[in-house]
């Protein structure tokens, strides 16, 4: 029992720090709500297991491919910096009451998805910690326990989905319009300071 509560700590400490991918789900938790907010992070998690199942069929190596790896920071470069500056875009139009429609639930769930997809820190974790985690446990540990393993780490994803998304929805009711409005412009820029430090690395890589 003591390994499955090490997996899902494993799985929390990928989730944990701050990122695109929290910035994203503050963002859309006090604009649209609790779903909205847990919908991104699901997408994210549905992007970790999509790297998950690469690393699990030894496909990841192909991603450690120079053009590869600078395609995948440029990827990410144009999804953050278009999100960052249409959360900026519309951040002057926000009010506590009424903006709940203008955040749809696929959109919150796609964003999340290509967010992390698109992230080459993802793809390093999978690759360096999973990656090694699972060669060890080759040899130690079946297959259902392998499995087991992998399941707990998806736990420990979907449980800091769910927490950013009850905080993020909580923080709203606390807000006045204006904080609503700053707290916002601030998702927005960190998105877009995620992405200009995404494309540097692509940048560093090619030329």
């Amino acid at each position: 029992m003591n390994i499955i509560f090490s997996y899902i700590f494993l799985g929390l400490s990928l989730a944990a720090p701050i990122g695109p991918i929290n910035a994203a789900q503050i963002d859309k938790g006090i604009k649209g709500g609790f779903l909205n907010a847990w919908l991104v992070g699901l997408g994210a998690t549905m992007a970790d297991i999509v790297y998950m199942l690469l690393v699990y069929l030894g496909l990841v190596h192909f991603l450690e491919i120079p053009f590869m790896k600078a395609f995948l920071w440029l990827f990410g470069f144009f999804v953050l910096v278009y999100t960052g500056i249409e959360s900026l875009i519309s951040a002057g139009k926000l009010t506590l009451h009424g903006n709940r429609s203008n955040v749809t639930y696929s959109r919150s769930f796609i964003s999340g998805f290509f967010m992390s997809l698109a992230n080459p820190l993802t793809i390093l974790f999978w690759l360096g910690i999973y990656g090694s985690v699972l060669a060890n446990a080759v040899e130690a540990y079946s297959m259902k326990q392998l499995m087991i393993n992998s399941f707990a780490i998806i736990l420990g994803l979907l449980i800091w989905d769910f927490t950013m998304a009850c905080v993020a929805s909580t923080f709203r009711r606390f807000l006045t319009n204006r904080l609503l409005i700053g707290i916002s412009y601030l998702s927005g820029l960190s998105l877009i300071g995620f992405g200009i430090y995404f494309g540097y690395q692509a940048f560093k890589l090619l030329f």
